[in-house]
C-alpha cells in the first residue's frame, strides 16, 4: 500500500513540475491563430508599418498578439541594426489638387455631346 502511494506521489510530482501538459490540453487552433497574428505584427514591423496599420488592415487578429509580434520584430531589428523594407504595393494617396482636376475633367467630359460614330464601310459593294 505505501508503495502505491509513492508511486503516486512521485508521479504527482514530476507532473506538477512539467510545463509540457499545458500545451498538451490547449487547442492547436488557437496556438496556431495566435503564432500567425505574431508573424502578421512581426511583418507589418519590418514593412514599416505603424501598429495602427497593422490593427486596421488585419481586424480578425488577435491585437495582443500582433504587438507583441510588431514589439519583438522592433527589438530585433534595433538589436541588429536591421533596416525595414517600405511596402510599395500600395499607390500613395494623391494630391488633393489633382483629384480635383480629375473631377473637373470628369464633369467637362459628360457635358461634351460625343461625337457620332460613322458607320462602318462595307469592303465588298466598293
Amino acid at each position: 500500500m505505501t508503495a502505491a502511494r509513492l508511486l503516486l506521489l512521485s508521479l504527482l510530482l514530476t507532473l506538477a513540475g512539467c510545463d509540457k501538459i499545458e500545451a498538451l490540453l490547449a487547442d492547436p487552433r488557437v496556438a496556431q491563430r495566435i503564432a500567425d497574428s505574431k508573424a502578421v505584427g512581426g511583418a507589418c514591423r519590418y514593412g514599416m508599418r505603424s501598429i495602427e496599420d497593422c490593427y486596421s488592415k488585419n481586424e480578425k487578429a488577435s491585437k495582443a498578439a500582433i504587438f507583441d509580434g510588431w514589439k519583438e520584430m522592433d527589438q530585433y531589428m534595433r538589436e541588429n541594426k536591421i533596416d525595414g523594407v517600405p511596402f510599395k504595393d500600395e499607390k500613395p494617396p494623391q494630391p488633393v489638387e489633382e483629384v480635383m482636376d480629375e473631377k473637373a475633367s470628369d464633369s467637362a467630359a459628360k457635358d461634351k455631346p460625343k461625337p457620332k460614330a460613322k458607320p462602318p464601310v462595307d469592303k465588298a459593294s466598293s
